[in-house]
């Protein structure tokens, strides 16, 4: 990412799992093993998958489509997850971790916008030992709503010091229908990461630039072409 692409926006934000970051297979294995035990039905690797990285698009449709009770789901899931073995098990994506380097060097503004709470995310954070990339954080909640909703990248845009009415050209990056559709309706680009296939995901993903790593973009100011809107519906991650 060159010093024209990071002029192509006056301020970055971020989705954080699956595009700055992700999890080792053996830690997410594990905690669909002890979910399944909570809930008396075992997850295969592909619907741990899906569930883990919203290949579907909004999970709770998809529990629901198991005959799984989503309150249920997401209660077992956080009680069985471990804050410092999900953070030992973490690790950055060398492409993004280039492209907030580039970006925090150029003085732009760089935001996170995530639907992993925070118990768990501030370990995380902490154990990559990147807190400093951030100038604002915002973990999702009932109370801020869940992308698609603006409410918390509107949030992050005010942590900036920006006014979210008028905040100047910005972009919101994540690997998920709902991270795009948050941007669009924060008035804000969106750009989709496809961290993985298309075929495997079972849809592609519109954006105002999409891509399959982040060395692959080459903003240079110039307007990109929106095509339609993502995916809508309250997605957790």
């Amino acid at each position: 990412m060159g010093a024209d692409g990071s002029a192509a926006y006056d301020f970055w934000l971020f989705d954080l799992d699956g595009t700055l970051v992700d999890a080792e297979w053996s830690y997410t294995r594990d905690v669909f093993d002890r979910v399944g035990d909570r809930l008396g039905r075992t997850f295969t690797d592909r619907e741990a998958e899906i569930i883990w990285h919203g290949l579907g698009g909004a999970r709770d449709p998809q529990l629901r489509a198991w005959g799984i009770d989503a309150d249920a789901f997401w209660t077992a899931f956080h009680d069985v997850e471990d804050p410092q073995a999900r953070a030992e098990a973490t690790y950055l994506h060398d492409d993004a971790a280039a492209l907030v380097s580039d970006l925090v060097a150029a003085g732009r503004p760089v935001g996170v916008v995530t639907h992993c709470q925070e118990f768990l995310a501030d370990p995380v954070i902490d154990h990559l030992d990147v807190g400093d990339w951030f100038d604002a954080f915002v973990s999702c909640t009932h109370e801020t709503g869940w992308k698609p909703d603006p409410t918390p990248v509107r949030r992050a845009i005010e942590d900036l010091g920006l006014d979210p009415d008028r905040p100047g050209r910005g972009v919101l990056a994540g690997d998920g229908a709902s991270d795009v559709g948050a941007a669009w309706n924060a008035g804000l680009d969106g750009i989709h990461v496809e961290r993985h296939s298309p075929t495997r995901r079972g849809r592609c993903v519109l954006a105002d630039h999409r891509v399959s790593s982040f060395a692959d973009l080459s903003l240079n100011g110039e307007p990109f072409s929106r095509d339609v809107a993502a995916d809508g519906g309250t997605v957790r991650e």
